[in-house]
């Protein structure tokens, strides 16, 4: 059964396509977000806010949330332990 995990204003990501989470504050970062706008992979799921979060598909996509990699990551835990999260 496939998981969803909300990474903010109603978008959600198919767990098991998740290879990482992480912080846009890096170059390295920044570089694999303007990667993939050139390349077209990048999905903007922040509705006009800053970027908060990264999130790395593997299917090569990435995926650019509003909510902090820890925040992401909690959910993404909570969901395979079977925890609710409010």
């Amino acid at each position: 059964m496939t998981k969803l995990i909300n990474i903010g204003f109603g978008n959600v990501v198919n767990s098991s396509k998740i290879v990482a989470i992480i912080s846009p504050d890096s170059a390295p970062s920044k570089r694999l977000i303007q990667n993939a706008k050139d390349q077209g992979t990048a999905i903007d799921a922040t509705h006009g806010r800053k970027t908060k979060g990264i999130i790395v598909t593997d299917g090569g996509s990435v995926i650019l949330s509003a909510l902090m990699p820890e925040t992401i990551a909690n959910r993404f835990y909570n969901k395979d332990t079977g925890e609710e999260h409010e």
